[in-house]
């Protein structure tokens, strides 16, 4: 069985859906290449604004047949719906507010920080500007989230 894997109840194990909400895509890059250099067994979906990422997680148009991801990686500077919007939205929403959601951004203001904490953020996570430490940080995230936690069932 992989580490970063769950089991069902039925004994089988099941990849744990990532979703990346981010719209740079060079930190897109960066936390494809720290997942995969991790082995971790994990899928990773991306989209690049708010109203993306409200769509599949509301699995609207085009999204309609997205799964349900275990863990939320979001950046809270996005164009179009700002990423604290979709931390409303997804705490505001039952089916939706037992998915831990992290806050990989680039923001050090204590606003962000106590902003997201009362939206009920799971964790907040200043991006490192240094390719390794951010590297590092992204494998942290998912080691914790993926083998050190116990998820909510899907």
């Amino acid at each position: 069985m992989s580490d970063a894997a769950i089991p069902d109840l039925a004994g089988s194990v099941d990849p744990v859906g990532i979703l990346l909400i981010e719209d740079d895509p060079g930190d897109v890059l960066m936390t494809k290449e720290a997942l995969a250099d991790a082995k971790m067994a994990n899928e990773l979906y991306v989209v690049s604004n708010g109203e993306e990422a409200l769509a599949f997680l509301f699995r609207e148009g085009e999204y309609a047949d997205a799964p349900r991801p275990g863990l939320i990686l979001l950046d809270l500077n996005l164009p179009r719906v700002d990423g604290r919007e979709v931390l409303a939205r997804i705490k505001a929403e039952e089916e939706l507010r037992r998915i831990p959601v992290v806050v990989l951004t680039t923001s050090e203001a204590e606003e962000d920080i106590l902003r997201s904490y009362d939206l009920h953020a799971n964790a907040y996570v200043t991006k490192p500007v240094d390719f390794e430490a951010f590297v590092k940080v992204v494998r942290q995230v998912d080691d914790f989230y993926i083998n050190v936690v116990r998820l909510p069932p899907r």
